[in-house]
């Protein structure tokens, strides 16, 4: 397992935004990098800078992606005909634990990925613990009975800090994968730029 769950906040100060749009990060306190030299005035990034950071960003939103992983997705995004950007968002979007997060059955990427791996999700009435699982059109994700009266989920449920997007339905603990999303249907609380994602694996 990725160790970044201890230290998720960083990511939002290593990188100045709030890419998760939590009332509670940092960064809305303090606009600088963590560690002893983050107030260091800093300087100009170079292409392969903002790749990485961009890179790094979009990686860092979904919670514990290995990087093995991540350039798994990318090699399959651009396998595909069309836009590779496009396709890699559809791919990330498409993982239980992200469906999970958009259907507000938690209340982080993180707790996400905890509850899938602790068997309180089903998919088409079949238990699934791997967070990684591709999601198909027309798949039903649902809490597990047993799990619906977990705090976790009552309090993600009642959050008005997020809406779910229109590409999954959700009736009580049950939502609906209805389409594979487009760029701008994903709602980002921060710009998203998987076109430097591309051109960092391209290079």
């Amino acid at each position: 397992m990725s160790k970044r769950i201890s230290a998720k906040h960083k990511i939002d100060r290593r990188m100045g935004e709030n890419i998760w749009g939590r009332a509670k990060s940092p960064v809305n306190t303090r606009q600088y990098g963590p560690g002893e030299h983050g107030q260091r005035r800093k300087g100009k990034l170079s292409d392969f800078g903002i790749q990485l950071r961009a890179k790094q960003k979009l990686k860092g939103y979904y919670g514990s992606i290995t990087e093995k992983q991540f350039n798994r997705y990318y090699k399959e995004a651009a396998g595909k005909k069309g836009d590779t950007g496009e396709h890699l968002i559809g791919i990330l979007e498409r993982r239980l634990d992200a469906v999970v997060y958009r259907a507000k059955f938690v209340p982080t990427v993180f707790a996400a990925r905890q509850f899938v791996s602790h068997g309180h999700v089903l998919v088409n009435g079949k238990r699934a613990n791997v967070p990684s699982y591709m999601v198909k059109e027309g798949d039903v994700i649902e809490v597990r009975e047993k799990s619906r009266q977990m705090p976790m989920v009552l309090e993600a449920g009642q959050s008005p800090e997020r809406d779910v997007p229109e590409y999954i339905t959700v009736e009580g603990t049950k939502a609906t994968f209805m389409r594979v999303p487009t760029l701008d249907e994903v709602p980002y609380p921060v710009q998203m730029e998987p076109n430097l994602v591309v051109e960092f694996y391209s290079r």
